[in-house]
């Protein structure tokens, strides 16, 4: 017998409402996939627009910022660590030298060796997502960010791993492993080649900036320095010293054992200097046999320590002489203090005063015998 006609529309509606739930489903899915991929070109612009910022970067200290601050904010993160192998401390010296003071951005830090904040991190090749643990990750991050998820994203370049960028949130699903970590490794690669681009830069810079027989900072540099120095001790309300070192009867050595016999003298007297300058100070050669420190955030009593500590350590031992012995050196310093005020405008006219107090420091230690410290009896003021 024929199908009853109610029993045929029964079975098409039935039909027509799967296909309604097929069709639903699909604008779901089509809607979802929409989602996904608004999100993925609002991700890879903002990226974009990160990593030109990071290229943008005009110095060293510019783009560590710029890694730190600018993609927490960008990305809304909780926080951004980065750590960078430093084991010869260049990297910290290149920003001392470009007017930075490194504890001025305690999100960086620079380590010896990876494996004293993170034994696993050489073998880390692509970025890891997870949740944190205290017990691996405490090291690497700063702040009170110590829980929910972190990113950990490799720096290698030329088949080196050079450090760590570090994102981490305290909402524990916002890394996790199932999250695809393509476009953090292009960043990881990315900031890679912007840090090396940027020391060299650095090293670039200094060279011309930098005396060849010493190591040590010009006199250009130093003149430099100093009016960046005195601005930041303007705006935070605090001295800056300088001393300034002369090398006792140099010119006996040059003249009994020869010019490159008092290279070797020059070039010892300021190995042992720089051992005794903070990472933060600025050491220099102001010209022959003279030398120059500049020290940030101190006192007269701070720079009269200093003076006395760089006066033991060239004149304790003796310094060897080629083919021809040992001599004992000796040093006569001078240290003057700043005060800049609020009023102050003219940074490089107070710059050549504190300049010429030192001096005038000096050639009192001097007249009184060598071989001591002299003070200034004026704190320069404006």
């Amino acid at each position: 017998m024929p199908e009853r006609p109610s029993r045929r529309t029964g079975a098409a509606e039935e039909r027509l409402r799967t296909l309604e739930r097929e069709n639903r489903a699909l604008q779901d899915r089509l809607r979802d996939l929409t989602e996904e991929v608004t999100r993925n070109e609002a991700l890879l612009r903002k990226t974009q627009e990160r990593e030109l910022e990071l290229l943008r970067a005009s110095s060293l200290a510019q783009l560590l910022e710029r890694l730190i601050h600018g993609l927490r904010i960008s990305y809304q993160l909780d926080g951004v660590t980065l750590v960078l192998n430093d084991p010869q401390h260049e990297i910290r010296h290149l920003m001392v030298g470009d007017g930075f003071l490194v504890e001025e951005l305690r999100e960086v830090q620079f380590v010896d060796s990876l494996e004293d904040v993170a034994p696993r991190l050489p073998d880390l090749e692509r970025p890891w997502l997870g949740p944190f643990s205290r017990d691996d990750h405490e090291r690497l991050v700063y702040g009170t960010t110590r829980s929910g998820s972190i990113a950990l994203i490799p720096l290698w370049r030329n088949e080196q791993l050079d450090g760590l960028l570090v994102f981490s949130s305290r909402d524990p699903l916002r890394f996790n492993r199932e999250l695809a970590s393509d476009f953090l490794a292009h960043l990881g690669v990315v900031a890679a080649i912007c840090i090396e681009n940027a020391v060299n830069r650095a090293r670039l810079v200094r060279s011309g900036l930098t005396d060849f027989l010493t190591g040590f900072h010009n006199r250009r540099y130093l003149q430099s320095r100093l009016r960046e120095e005195l601005a930041r001790a303007q705006r935070a309300h605090q001295y800056l010293v300088c001393l300034m070192i002369d090398v006792d009867h140099f010119k006996r050595i040059n003249d009994q054992y020869g010019h490159l016999a008092g290279d070797e003298v020059l070039r010892e007297v300021a190995r042992r200097v720089d051992a005794e300058m903070r990472t933060s100070d600025t050491g220099a050669r102001f010209g022959g046999d003279e030398f120059a420190i500049v020290l940030a955030q101190s006192s007269f009593e701070d720079g009269e320590r200093v003076a006395q500590r760089v006066l033991r350590a060239v004149s304790s031992q003796p310094i060897k002489i080629g083919s021809h012995g040992s001599e004992t050196v000796t040093l006569s310093i001078g240290v003057a203090a700043a005060e800049p005020s609020s009023e102050v405008k003219d940074l490089k006219h107070m710059a050549e005063r504190l300049i010429a107090e030192a001096d005038a420091a000096l050639y009192r230690a001097k007249s009184d015998g060598r071989n001591r410290v002299a003070t200034s009896e004026n704190v320069v003021t404006g």
